[in-house]
């Protein structure tokens, strides 16, 4: 068997990249049993049948060290969100959002501003900065901020992600002019812009692999990623040196609680508001959600 890394799937093909040249296999049915599916980003093993009508199969799929379902991609090392200063507005829940799903995956979240020759992102800036994540002004327009993204790429596995219309293509245009992907104007009745990728590829890029995803809408993470309360508060890295200092830690949620750490340094200006405000929604969202509801 030959190995090697799905780099695109598409109506149930799979296309390959190996050290020979790209294959385009089907999966084995074992996997379907076993409820696994290949993602773009694995590691594989395939068999390559000779014939005219002969498929090339998937055999197995190498241990993976990390994974996202939405966007579907594995073996990511950073999760690249790109974030609209405008057109349309910047969408911080689904952002933040976003940060702890990939903390809690172990994949970096690396915050990229765009679009900064159409708005002021300053305000925006600060508040990611703060959290410790890296944090790029950048505009896919004019190629602010390439060459700084560029130089994150090389000998990783990258994923650029955010909701439609945010310019994820349009940057990698900017960043590999080769690559030739649609892009499309934002619609000014809706304030979004149209799903100009319909499905993950990865792109050889700049000395990496980088995943172009689907755009998508905030409820269409929720449904696949579900983030327990207790762990919420450990997703948000501004809020550790905060959290044992709490009144009532460790049961304490950050919400209403008389002496919290958390919400203190929230009001003396320590840590972002907007951020803390996406920690409420998120709670919000989980807080009656229990772990054995999630085995069933």
């Amino acid at each position: 068997m030959t190995e090697g890394i799905i780099v695109k799937g598409i109506g149930g093909f799979y296309y390959v990249e190996t050290a020979n040249g790209v294959y385009e296999c089907k999966a084995r049915g074992v996997f379907r049993k076993e409820k696994v599916t290949p993602l773009v980003g694995d590691n594989v093993k395939i068999s390559i049948n000779e014939g005219e009508n002969a498929e090339n199969t998937i055999e197995e799929i190498l241990p993976r060290s990390s994974f996202l379902l939405r966007p579907p991609v594995a073996n990511i090392n950073q999760l690249i969100i790109v974030v609209s200063g405008c057109q349309p507005s910047p969408n911080t829940v689904l952002t933040d959002r976003l940060t702890a799903i990939a903390a809690k995956r172990n994949i970096e979240p690396i915050i990229v501003l765009n679009k900064s020759d159409l708005t002021d992102v300053l305000d925006l800036y600060k508040a990611y900065q703060s959290t410790g994540f890296r944090t790029i002004v950048a505009s896919g327009r004019t190629g602010y901020g390439v060459d700084e993204i560029k130089a994150l790429l090389e000998g990783k596995i990258s994923a650029f992600t955010g909701n439609s219309g945010v310019g994820k293509s349009t940057l990698l245009n900017c960043i590999d002019p080769s690559l030739g992907l649609a892009t499309s104007e934002i619609s000014l009745k809706l304030g979004r812009g149209k799903h100009t990728t319909r499905e993950t590829t990865l792109h050889k890029i700049c000395g990496g692999y980088v995943a172009d995803t689907p755009g998508f809408a905030s409820l269409e993470i929720l449904k696949n990623e579900i983030i327990l309360k207790d762990e919420l508060q450990y997703l948000f890295p501004e809020f550790e040196d905060y959290i044992e200092c709490c009144k009532f830690f460790p049961s304490c949620a950050h919400i209403n609680d008389r002496g919290c750490a958390v919400r203190a340094a929230v009001e003396e200006g320590e840590i972002s508001e907007s951020r803390y405000q996406s920690y409420r929604t998120l709670y919000d969202e989980v807080k009656d959600i229990k772990e054995w509801e999630l085995k069933k």
